[in-house]
């Protein structure tokens, strides 16, 4: 017997699968072929494990072919289940159960559903995938109590997505203890977003400066285009070849344009280094 989604347990595997419960919980389904109700349980504990991702590894031993590890385990019933945490046994219940009867047991000491999609949905975020993510963290908003990290990151796939009105809106509603280093790049690029907003197109004012390059207004409106097309570094060589003539140049606009930059791009970014470091030794 082959099933899917899970592991079949034996003298071989168990100690490595057990040591493997010190990171990830291991559900054991004792069964047997001549237990039919060991046997019937198998397929819907699989797509419970298939719920749960890669938050539970579910291990199956066939008691009639590992008599040995059965003993071990000290089984009297047909099916037993057990849960494994830190290579120990948690829980566990011994005789015939239904899913939900299991699945409660399991919700004392692994995740929610609702937990497991928020993370999934954090990770597509990190990911690039905003498009994907939104409609999970719109949906889980409520159940979280309006959590201030999950509208950060319905922010930030808004600003992705082009949708600045609307990350606007959300991000007017993130309160104080919740205003971290996150939330202030999403800020940061929403005022590039609307510094930019009536600029003329990057062809006819790259002609322009070009033409005329110590002209400040034209090398400001410059960067906030380049800005916005991803070409951040081009961006502050023009910000930078402005401030090293002078620090205030536009009332301290450009310098404050730079900043917005920086900001945007985050803590570790290469080029934000790179830069930052230019800023700082002309500031200081």
């Amino acid at each position: 017997m082959q099933p899917e989604h899970s592991v079949e347990l034996n003298e071989q595997n168990f100690q490595q699968i057990l040591e493997s419960s010190m990171q990830t919980p291991v559900l054991i389904h004792f069964w047997a072929p001549m237990s039919q109700e060991s046997i019937a349980v198998i397929p819907a504990l699989q797509q419970l494990s298939q719920q749960y991702g890669d938050a539970v590894t579910l291990a199956l031993l066939n008691c009639e072919e590992q008599q040995g590890l059965a003993q071990q385990f000290g089984v009297q019933a047909l099916p037993t289940i057990a849960l494994f945490k830190n290579g120990q046994a948690v829980d566990g219940m011994g005789g015939p159960q239904t899913i939900e009867a299991i699945q409660d047991m399991l919700g004392k000491h692994l995740p929610s559903q609702e937990e497991l999609q928020l993370g999934q949905a954090f990770k597509l975020v990190e990911e690039g995938e905003y498009q994907a993510a939104l409609p999970t963290l719109l949906a889980l908003l409520e159940h979280f109590g309006g959590n201030g990290q999950i509208k950060l990151h319905i922010a930030q796939c808004y600003i992705e997505t082009q949708a600045f009105d609307q990350a606007e809106a959300v991000l007017s509603e993130i309160l104080m203890q919740d205003q971290d280093s996150k939330y202030k790049e999403l800020i940061a690029k929403l005022e590039l977003h609307k510094q930019a907003g009536s600029s003329p197109e990057i062809q006819a004012l790259e002609e322009k400066y070009n033409a005329d390059p110590s002209n400040n207004a034209l090398a400001l409106e410059l960067a906030i285009q380049y800005s916005q097309v991803s070409r951040q570094e081009e961006a502050l060589d023009i910000l930078m070849a402005a401030l090293l003539k002078d620090l205030n140049a536009q009332d301290g606009q450009i310098k404050k344009t730079m900043m917005d930059i920086l900001s945007a791009l985050g803590q570790g970014n290469p080029v934000a280094g790179k830069y930052r470091r230019q800023l700082y030794s002309l500031l200081y």
